[in-house]
Parts: C-alpha cells; structure tokens; sequence
C-alpha cells in the first residue's frame, strides 16, 4: 500500500464510527480489508509524468490499425512498485483504446488495449483511422494532456458480491450488511482531484453500484467469447477472476455521467493477454 494509505484509513473508520447506524468496528474493519492500492494519472498535480491522453498513437509498424480511438498511453516503466494491485508489466507503454458510444452499451467490448514491449521500434500511425469518427459526437474530440502520477487506496463502490446460484448472479455482501453505508461515507472522503485522466488497478465504479463492475464485464467477456468476438482464454476465467484495469476520467461533452472502465482477468494480466481486455461503461444521463 502507498504511505499515504494507513491515514486514509484511519479517517475513514473515524467518519464511519460516527454514523447514526451504529457500525461495529469489526464491520468497519471487514470492509477495510478490501481495500487496493491503486494509482491516479491526472492533468492536474505536481506528480511525475507517466503518460498521456489521446495521441500522439505510436505503434509498431506490423501491428494492426487499431479499430476504435487512443484515449491514453502508460508509460509501466515510471509507476513505482506496489502502486497499484496489479500485476503489469514492468516495462514498455499501455495503450488504452475507447469507443464511448452509448448505444452500444451492453452490447458488445467498447474498447481494447495493447502493450508495447520497451525497445520495440514504433512509428506515428494517423489518429482519425476512419472518416467517420469526425461525424460521431462522442468521440470526435477525446481529452488530451501529460498525466501525472498519484497514489491512493480504493475501496468497493458496490454492495453485492458475485454468487453463481443466485437468481441475478449477485447477493448482497454477506459479510458487509453496512455496505451502502460505509460506500457513501468513503464517496464523501475529501479529496484534491486529479482532473481527466485514469485510474489504474482498484475498484471501477458504475452508475448502479449493485455488484463490481469487473465482475459484470467478465461475464460479458465470456459471452464475448462463446459468439467468436473476443479470444479464448489460456487457462479457466471465472467472473470473479476479473478486475479493473483502468477506469477513464474522461469529460466528455454530453457523456459527464457516463462512467467507463477496462476490465481484465487476473490470469490473464500475468500472461500478458492484453488482447481479451473488455471495456464496458454506464450511463445514466
């Protein structure tokens, strides 16, 4: 965990113990040992630069056109070890692609990602690939500007947790039964703000808060797999198996509630299968 975590924490649980429910501690405490490192890479701060949004998009000169628009390149070699709960690469950049479009939502990957090993000669590649993203109004202007890098702790935005018998695939928390309370302290947490920008590893959040958003995208990713539309795993992937990548801070005009996210499975991480990355978002507008 960052330095900074342990504090963090500790106002937490203080503003939790405060609540007129009357949360034990040992609920408290239950539910801060779900909490992950993770790192912020924002337009704002002082931090050291890790990255970008939007272009320019460098590629090698063998790999394929990309088929939806660059949203952020990571440099892995500048975020410093145990800043997030993920196993990434320790080198090279990730490239992070988004098709935002809201009427595909639940209806298929909105996204992809791609891992550049380091030393691997690349070149610019034209951005606007297809004519057509000039017309579309979401995407025709993603949010550029250097990303400059945080570190912070995430706890869970949801109150179920995955359960294959259940009738909606989730139940609520059986070990959390303050969730929604102990979710809304830590959505109140004062905090400066990054600006656009992503965050990497952690907890993604979505517009219902029902269950982990990873979760939901896993199952997609399976139902993905079994229609021809996303590559086959090494090894079994279970729903649960899934976490967040990044979720994208990204300001777009007329999507400012649409909250969206990459999403992949830890086994696949460690293989370094960038390729079976499935983005998924919500919207409430």
């Amino acid at each position: 965990m960052p330095p900074e975590t342990p504090d963090v924490l500790r106002e937490f649980r203080e503003r939790a113990l405060t609540l007129p429910e009357g949360i034990p501690p040992d609920d408290i405490a239950r539910w801060t040992d779900l909490a992950r490192p993770c790192a912020f890479l924002g337009t704002k701060g002082d931090g050291p630069v890790v990255g970008r949004l939007g272009g320019p998009l460098m590629l090698p000169a063998d790999a394929p056109d990309p088929w939806c628009k660059l949203a952020a390149t990571v440099d892995l070699a500048a975020l410093p070890a145990g800043a997030t709960d993920l196993d990434l690469p320790v080198d090279g950049h990730l490239l992070l692609f988004a098709d935002p479009d809201p009427d595909r939502i639940g209806e298929g990957n909105l996204g992809t990602a791609l891992h550049i090993p380091a030393g691997t000669p690349v070149e610019e590649r034209p951005a606007d690939l297809d004519p057509e993203w000039r017309n579309y109004p979401y995407e025709k202007d993603l949010p550029e500007g250097l990303l400059r890098l945080s570190t912070d702790v995430s706890l869970p935005y949801f109150t179920s947790v995955h359960a294959s018998g259940a009738p909606s695939g989730c139940e609520p928390h059986p070990e959390h039964p303050y969730a929604s309370e102990l979710i809304d302290v830590w959505t109140e947490m004062p905090g400066e703000g990054v600006g656009l920008g992503l965050q990497l590893g952690g907890y993604a959040e979505d517009e219902y808060g029902d269950e982990d958003p990873s979760v939901a995208a896993g199952r997609e990713a399976a139902r993905a797999v079994a229609r021809g539309e996303l590559p086959p795993p090494d090894t079994d992937v279970r729903p649960e198996d899934w976490v967040c990548l990044a979720q994208w801070i990204h300001g777009l005009d007329g999507l400012e509630m649409a909250l969206y996210s990459w999403s992949i499975s830890r086994q696949d991480l460690a293989a370094g299968r960038f390729d079976r990355v499935y983005a998924t978002m919500t919207w409430n507008p």
